[in-house]
């Protein structure tokens, strides 16, 4: 049987990247993916594919910055599904700008869509949970929220900030059986760090992995089914690292 059959799971930020490959994992394994991201084209396209490939899914336009939209989503994910069993907050973007050249804007448009995101995302999947008694939040940070990096302030605090509001999360909601975990991926191969980083940075970024390469996104998804599914049942409160030993020295 598949490992999340008739679970009903949102994904934020799943039009690229991670998120994206959550999306065609969580529903080869039988969950109903709501997908959350700003872009109706791609969003609509996945949606598509998924049901193309036999899954389900459905698109739901959404800034996860703002509550009123946050709130749409949520509700669209219980009324077409009537659940809510899994929430990978997973929106998130990149910065590079040194912190005294930062302008006050930047730093709020980071911190609202990595980390105020999952207050939000959590703060109207929360009671949807408490009411079935179970669920599985699994929250997307980095190992830029452990280590620094230069040009990332805004990031690191944002990553940072995410690990510790999911240790709050775990102890908080333990009782009504919830689970709260974060994944902490190393650099991956994705849209969003190739667009924030030339390849000469890249290059030495990869070999700065023990492994000697940058991941991919599919290896953070298999970890975010993991999560998600019952074989992890005793795990919360943690941070996974999926970092090629990045944080190993």
């Amino acid at each position: 049987m598949p490992r999340l059959q008739d679970r009903v799971a949102v994904i934020t930020g799943g039009t690229s990247g991670i998120g994206e490959a959550c999306v065609h994992l969580f529903a080869r394994e039988g969950a109903r993916v709501v997908l959350a991201g700003r872009s109706e084209e791609k969003g609509k396209g996945i949606e598509a594919r998924v049901r193309q490939e036999g899954g389900t899914a459905l698109f739901h336009k959404t800034d996860v910055s703002r509550a009123d939209q946050v709130k749409s989503l949520m509700e669209a994910a219980r009324k077409h599904f009537q659940r809510i069993d899994i929430l990978v907050n997973n929106a998130g973007i990149g910065q590079q700008t040194p912190l005294h050249q930062m302008e006050e804007e930047e730093w709020d448009r980071v911190l609202d869509i990595n980390l105020k995101s999952v207050y939000l995302c959590s703060r109207y999947a929360l009671p949807v949970m408490q009411e079935q008694k179970g669920g599985s939040i699994i929250n997307m940070a980095s190992i830029l929220g452990l280590v620094g990096f230069p040009g990332a302030g805004a990031y690191n605090a944002s990553k940072g900030g995410m690990r510790l509001l999911t240790r709050n999360m775990a102890l908080e909601y333990a009782r009504d059986g919830i689970r709260v975990n974060s994944i902490c991926p190393g650099f991956i191969e994705t849209p969003m760090i190739e667009k924030e980083l030339d390849p000469e940075t890249l290059k030495d970024l990869a070999e700065a992995h023990p492994l000697g390469r940058l991941g991919k996104p599919a290896e953070v998804a298999s970890v975010a089914l993991f999560l998600a599914g019952e074989e992890s049942s005793f795990i919360t409160g943690s941070d996974i690292f999926v970092d090629g030993g990045y944080t190993a020295r």
